[in-house]
């Protein structure tokens, strides 16, 4: 009889297990998602003087100097905590010296012209800014590290460079709306930059 009883409940253990498994609700997976990236509202604020040139950046940004090596006085990067963005500008004085401007103009085309490789289109286009400036922007589309670069001159005495860099290595794709929040503000700074 302890051994029927033992038999029976054993087989009642089995068959809630058998049932239970077989009542389990249907697995669906879940369709592949992004991060949400919530962006902040685009507010301006000028640059601190004591520089050759100004112009309006984020408040989102800061202001660092450039620390390479390379580095001349008037290089900054524009850095964005918050998005691991940076755009690094470089400045020349190429007052006189038309050797040196010509090199500075052959210099962003070969800087912009490296990211070919793994490029899948290079979209060059001229802004005129309001001061009368005009710019060469530059939109790299693919996996490239800088996807937007720029370069303004008033060909006589200044020479300005820029590019956007993230430090991350999230896919570019997947960084598209911050690429357009970051693009916007450089050229609220282009269209906002005066030569002193």
């Amino acid at each position: 009889m302890v051994l029927a009883l033992k038999r029976l409940s054993i087989l009642a253990l089995g068959l809630k297990l058998l049932v239970s498994c077989s009542s389990a609700p249907d697995f669906t997976p879940k369709p592949k998602g992004y991060n949400r990236i919530d962006l902040p509202a685009h507010r301006y604020q000028e640059l601190a003087a004591g520089h050759p040139y100004s112009f309006e950046y984020s408040r989102e940004a800061v202001i660092r100097r450039d620390s390479s090596a390379l580095a001349q006085p008037h290089w900054l990067n524009v850095y964005y905590p918050k998005l691991h963005a940076n755009v690094q500008i470089t400045y020349m004085d190429v007052e006189r010296d038309r050797r040196l401007y010509n090199k500075m103009m052959e210099d962003a085309r070969k800087l912009t012209g490296k990211h070919e490789i793994k490029a899948t289109a290079i979209d060059e286009r001229i802004l005129k800014t309001p001061s009368g400036l005009r710019a060469s922007v530059f939109e790299l589309q693919g996996e490239v590290p800088s996807q937007f670069q720029f370069y303004t001159t008033d060909s006589t005495k200044h020479f300005l460079r820029g590019a956007l860099y993230f430090r991350t290595a999230t896919a570019n794709d997947s960084l598209a709306p911050v690429i357009e929040y970051v693009k916007t503000d450089i050229v609220r700074m282009l269209n906002t930059l005066k030569y002193k």
